[in-house]
Order: C-alpha cells, then structure tokens, then sequence
C-alpha cells in the first residue's frame, strides 16, 4: 500500500510541477539510503533539519538587533520561518517543489553565529587571527548540517537541499537568477573550496527552488527589519524613500506582497526567477535605506566593541583548553563537546570555531560572564 502511495506522489509531482521544478525522486544524497516508502526525499530533509539540535537554537539568535528587551523583534528562527513561507508561496504559483524550497529555507541561516552579521565579522576576524579562513555563516551552515549534527554523523540531506543552502545570499543585490544545472557532489565540494578561499566567489543555486529561496530571503527581511526599526523608534514610518514607497508600499505586508506578485508575475513559465525593471531598481534603493539607517547605523550597535571583546577573550580560552585538555568547571560544556567523535582529527582551532558558531546570544553572554569577560546588558 505504502509503496503505492508512493509511485502516486511521484506521478502527481511528473504531472502537476513545471518542467523547471526539481522532483523528489532525482534528489541524491551522498549515502545511499533506502527511505520508508511514501516520504518524498526534500521532505525528509526539512524533516531532518526541523529536528537537529542546531535548528534548535535558531530560537535565540539575533536577526539584526541584539541585546534588546523587546518579544516583538525578529529572532532568527521568525526570518527562517518567513523564507519559508514566502518561498513556498512563490513556488506554489510557479509549479515547483515546495518541499525542496522549504527544507533550503529552513536550512540557510543555521550556520549564523550570536548577534548575527556583527557576530560573523567578529569571529571572522578572530579565525583570521588563528590561521583560519574567514567564516562565512553558508559554508558554517553546510558543516552543521553534514559533519557536526548526530555526532558527526551529520543528516545526509540531498545535494539540491545542500546547495541551496550554500548559494543563498539575501545581502547580495541580486534581482534575477537562473539556476546553474548539473551539479554534483563533486563540483559542490569544488564550489565550498571556492567559497572558503575567496569570499567574495559568487555561488547560483543548481534549481530553480534554490533560487526562489534565495530571492525569498530578502523579501522576508526588507520590510521586516523596517518594522523592527520603527518598533524600536530608530527610524519613522515617514522616513521611508518616497519613490520606494509609491511603488512597493510602506508596510511590512504591502512591500511583501508587492514583491512576490511581481517576482510570480515576472517569472511563471520561465527558466530564471527575478523581479520586472521597476520592481527590482526599488528594491535596491530600499535595501540601500536599510543599509545606510539600520544595518550600518551605529545607534544600533552601542555594544559590538564589547561583544567583539568577548568573541576574542573566549576564543583564546577554549582554545587553550582544547590543546591543554584542561578542564573547569568553566570549560565543562567544551570538554564534553570535545569528545565527540567528528572532532577526533580536526584542528583545535576549528573545534573552537564551530563551538562559537553554535551558541545562542544568550548562551555566549553566559559564557563570557563565567570566564570574566565584561558582557553587555539588555536595553
């Protein structure tokens, strides 16, 4: 019966996606494995995702504003939530998998570590003090997910999930993608080696799915991250570009739903996802408003020397503690993440760095107190 259900499900996907979609039967995992019938292979994946621990801690990782006494600002786990919504809406009109795009989407900010892209410059430049590669929350992203969770087991997702989550890039000011097709494991093992020597390589998703999630990300956080702002008085309502806010709106929900109907607009039956001319130039200039009063301003960083203080004191610590093998009650989480088995032939320096990585804003703070550092306080 099961089996049926399954040969159904595959039957409906070849009938009802697009011809650009990617179906479930060609994902393809590193390790064969025979799954239980009927469960499609994507969704299995953001099944997976859903129940790593490293999900978990999305619960407490800043979005954009940190350090901040308010339930109503974005946490990471809301945004990753909101790609996936968004993503899935956009690939529902457009015929593609819905279960690919949700697992990407679930995926690609699990690697960002506390107090979000101001934490990935601080420990970025702590790596690049220890010999590391600057750290890039993608490629930290694709390492829990395939080499840390389950031991060091990792979760075995497919390659079209894997590759999503690498080539995701809301920051980037990208309007229009078309998937690089072909892909295998071997030439995004090439691509990750890319990435990792040079940050600034440019990655494209190989499916259509991974590029909708890569245009999702951004229509979740612009609007957002302006109502955030307002919430907490950092900008007005009234400040908004007028040019931007005749074409794509002045709220959250109105610049969301412009976007997406334009990108479905634009994009249905076609072999790339993009926003038309007009959509995609307001675009720009409202992420340049975000960049130039919210992300760069520094009202909303008052305690980043701090933080990068902590990111400094506390790498140097553990990293003692992993080449002495000492052990206090202060290092007690770190000695037992040291026995894991994945960490047996890795660089301390990367045992670190991948325990940092992983931590909630809360836990850092913690953290940081016990070793003596002078931490930041909630406003």
């Amino acid at each position: 019966m099961l089996a049926a259900i399954e040969n159904e499900l595959r039957e409906r996907e070849r009938r009802y996606l697009s011809p650009a979609a990617c179906l479930s039967e060609h994902g393809v995992r590193r390790a064969a494995e025979a799954l239980p019938a009927y469960r499609p292979a994507f969704a299995v994946d953001a099944d997976r995702i859903l129940h790593a621990k490293s999900y978990a801690r999305y619960i407490d990782k800043t979005q954009v504003f940190y350090m901040v006494e308010n339930d109503h600002i974005t946490h990471r786990v809301l945004h990753v939530q909101l790609v996936s919504k968004i993503g899935r809406t956009i690939g529902r009109f457009l015929g593609l998998n819905e279960d690919l795009i949700e697992a990407i989407a679930l995926g690609h900010d699990i690697g960002h570590p506390p107090f979000g892209h101001d934490g990935e410059t601080c420990l970025s430049a702590v790596c690049r003090r220890h010999g590391l590669p600057p750290f890039l929350h993608n490629l930290q992203s694709v390492r829990f997910l395939e080499s840390i969770e389950k031991q060091g087991r990792g979760l075995n997702l497919t390659l079209q999930t894997l590759d999503g989550i690498l080539c995701h890039d809301g920051e980037a000011d990208i309007t229009r993608l078309a998937p690089e097709r072909g892909k295998d494991f071997a030439s995004f093992d090439r691509e990750r080696r890319r990435k990792q020597d040079d940050p600034a390589t440019a990655l494209v998703p190989m499916t259509l799915e991974g590029c909708v999630v890569r245009l999702a990300d951004t229509i979740a956080y612009i609007g957002r991250d302006i109502e955030d702002a307002i919430e907490l008085e950092l900008i007005g309502r009234d400040e908004l570009p007028a040019s931007c806010a005749a074409t794509l709106g002045r709220t959250n929900g109105t610049i969301v739903y412009t976007l997406v109907t334009d990108l479905i607009t634009n994009s249905h039956g076609r072999e790339f996802i993009g926003f038309s001319p007009g959509i995609a130039a307001a675009l720009l200039r409202l992420k340049r408003f975000n960049y130039e009063r919210i992300y760069l301003n520094p009202a909303i960083k008052p305690d980043l020397d701090l933080i990068a203080a902590c990111y400094e004191d506390m790498f140097n610590a553990y990293l003692h503690c992993a080449r002495q093998g000492k052990s206090s009650g202060v290092h007690a989480d770190f000695v037992e993440h040291l026995r894991s088995p994945h960490i047996a032939d890795t660089a301390p320096e990367i045992v670190v760095r991948d325990f940092i990585a992983g931590m909630t804003d809360d836990y850092f703070i913690a953290q940081a107190r016990r070793l003596g550092c002078r931490v930041p306080e909630k406003q």
